[in-house]
């Protein structure tokens, strides 16, 4: 007689990656598509991260699975550092807002301790914020989305072929200088003027598991990472793809 399949022996073969300052999972669900089991870190509470994260500051918990060794458990490191270091707009908002306290630039120390590692790894940036390297910059109509929403990449220890940037179809619909302007693609940032609906924006970025703007307006589309998670695995060494 056959036996039932004991599912706590089943061992989860996919690569492991870990998601920093994971906000609530944009990132983490194009790894997961591409092929990884993802976990997440984030200081701030993200009850609608769909994957299981650890709530606490992502250098203070990169820097613990160093010294304990449970790094070594992970195939691949993904990093979102605060982009708002140094964007007046951000942080006039957040001041007057009460969104949090000023922002500082985390990606140097984000950098040294991803070196350690001696793993691969991505840092995401948006345009014109802290300074990496420009590896790789992606935009929304290259995958056919709703948004433009460009974001740089870094990346450690690995490459990938730079895709071709396709030509925006129009306008990014809102308000600019008291003008409307209509077009295919919504403002996935801020709220007023103009500015998409939660479900519009939803569907403009391809995630469905969170209904929190603010959440929304951080994140970047899975696309994204679906796209660099399959180039990676697609030349990692036998035994790490899945």
């Amino acid at each position: 007689m056959t036996q039932p399949t004991d599912i706590r022996r089943v061992r989860d073969r996919r690569p492991r990656l870990m998601d920093l300052f994971s906000c609530a999972g944009g990132a983490a669900m194009g790894y997961a598509r591409a092929g990884f089991a993802v976990d997440g870190c984030d200081i701030a509470h993200r009850p609608n991260y769909p994957f299981p994260y650890h709530h606490g500051d992502a250098l203070a918990y990169l820097a613990h699975l160093i010294e304990s060794g449970r790094i070594r458990r992970y195939a691949f490191v993904h990093a979102s550092p605060p982009c708002q270091h140094g964007c007046a707009l951000t942080v006039g908002t957040n001041a007057s807002q009460g969104w949090g306290r000023p922002h500082v630039d985390l990606v140097g120390a984000t950098r040294t301790l991803l070196d350690r590692t001696g793993l691969p790894y991505v840092i995401e940036q948006p345009n014109g914020r802290a300074k990496i390297r420009k590896d790789l910059t992606l935009c929304g109509e290259m995958f056919g989305l709703g948004v433009i929403r460009h974001r740089n990449f870094e990346l450690g220890g690995w490459t990938i072929e730079q895709p071709a940037h396709v030509p925006h179809r129009g306008r990014v619909r809102g308000y600019r200088h008291g003008r409307f302007y209509d077009g295919p693609y919504v403002a996935a940032y801020g709220n007023g003027g103009g500015k998409p609906t939660v479900p519009e924006l939803q569907t403009a970025m391809g995630i469905g598991w969170t209904d929190v703007r603010e959440e929304l307006t951080e994140a970047i589309p899975p696309a994204y990472t679906e796209h660099i998670g399959r180039a990676y695995l697609a030349t990692a060494a036998p035994g790490v793809a899945a």
